[in-house]
């Protein structure tokens, strides 16, 4: 059997890595989010509740989350390069697509073609860093990634809201497309070819044997859940406080409220340093560190003052980005074989709870205005610290769930 040979921590193959997947990160959460700025804008345009303007981001996740265990499967059999490579590229013209002046109804078909295609990047990145990064570096790796997701979606979300501001969102939207295009090319150049990648045929029965034997396990099926309840809060909070913010409490303008978003830069350094903790601590203690710092993060946000609801959503930001690089990175050591399946179930639950709760937040807001997203967020917290009290007892019982 050939021995694996690994991308190791300092080397140019990692830098380039790196540097490859956070474009590839920027490209996938900039058009995946470009609309949740703009909430307001398709509201006053198209004259629709801001629950319906949330479909404009929740088609585009469901869609995602639908298609995520066939992408993952994919390239098990097609190889992980291509299929990023592709999919960037589409992602990139279908949002320049979306920016022409077209009906509310074909925006949202865009948007949900938008959501399949996407779907080849974020499983089949966390398999290729599982694949080819030395295992002993893995937990920092993944923060990296996760940490290139973040400065993408928050790069995306100003960009998209200052151009609304000086042009308009269809501009805004166009530029975004531009930029993605242009960085899904750079992808291409730089991402080293894959080395450990084993090519699977795609046979549906081996496939749903893999299948069905993730979802009974049950280390898995917590991180699943973990992924939906804290997805669902942390894009609830974000697609219904602009609401607050621009609204008579705050008379914020759009381009003021576009820097809340700037808390992705802490919440990407976050997940960077608890990447590092975590391989020095361990993933249980740093896991409900991470779901406290969300809950702490929530409390400040139901505070009147600005600065404090500011200070609140940079805390819960910090927070949710440090849970999920643990929980996407414990995904690969549960999972054995079959990782890129393994990484697009989790982020299949993790986009459903970002459509389900992000467009059931609004019937939330629509009732109860803020206080009613905090009850949501709040509720979906709990589940997360039970889910995280079980899969610590599974860890701490089973010797297939310890840490490589």
């Amino acid at each position: 059997m050939t021995e694996k040979i690994y991308i190791s921590r300092g080397s140019s193959e990692y830098r380039r890595a790196n540097l490859a997947l956070f474009f590839a990160g920027f490209v996938t959460f900039s058009t995946l989010y470009a609309f949740q700025p703009l909430f307001p804008n398709l509201v006053a345009e198209f004259d629709i509740s801001p629950a319906y303007a949330s479909l404009s981001l929740s088609l585009a996740t469901f869609a995602l989350a639908l298609t995520l265990p066939i992408s993952g499967s994919i390239s098990d059999a097609w190889g992980r390069r291509k299929l990023m490579g592709i999919s960037v590229i589409l992602a990139a013209l279908l949002a320049l697509t979306s920016a022409a002046d077209v009906a509310l109804s074909n925006l949202l078909a865009l948007r949900l073609l938008q959501g399949v295609i996407l779907a080849g990047v974020p499983a089949v990145a966390m398999a290729y860093l599982n694949d080819e990064i030395d295992p002993r570096s893995i937990s920092s790796a993944m923060g990296l990634y996760i940490a290139g997701n973040a400065c993408g979606g928050m790069t995306g979300r100003i960009l998209t809201a200052w151009l609304t501001d000086l042009f308009s969102w269809r501009v805004a939207v166009a530029g975004i497309g531009i930029l993605s295009l242009v960085l899904a090319l750079f992808f291409w150049k730089l991402l080293p070819p894959s080395r450990n990648f084993v090519r699977r045929p795609l046979h549906l029965g081996q496939l749903s044997a893999s299948l069905f034997g993730h979802l009974r396990n049950p280390g898995l099926l917590c991180l699943f859940f973990l992924a939906f309840t804290c997805m669902g809060g942390f894009v609830t909070l974000y697609n219904y406080v602009s609401f607050r913010l621009l609204g008579p409490e705050f008379i914020l303008s759009q381009a003021q409220v576009a820097l809340i978003f700037l808390a992705y830069a802490f919440g990407a350094g976050g997940s960077s340093v608890m990447g590092r903790l975590t391989d020095r601590y361990g993933r249980s203690p740093m896991l409900f560190s991470a779901l406290s710092i969300m809950a702490i993060g929530l409390l400040l946000t139901l505070l009147p003052q600005l600065l404090a609801v500011v200070c609140g959503i940079v805390v819960f930001t910090i927070g949710f980005f440090s849970a999920h690089a643990i929980a996407s990175a414990w995904v690969g050591a549960f999972a054995g074989q079959s990782r890129a399946q393994a990484s697009s179930l989790y982020l299949f639950s993790y986009y459903m709870g970002s459509s389900i709760s992000g467009t059931g937040g609004g019937f939330f807001y629509e009732a109860w205005g803020w206080n009613g997203v905090v009850i949501l967020i709040s509720i979906l917290l709990g589940a997360a610290f039970m889910t995280g009290a079980l899969l610590s007892r599974l860890a701490w019982r089973q010797a297939a769930f310890k840490i490589p």
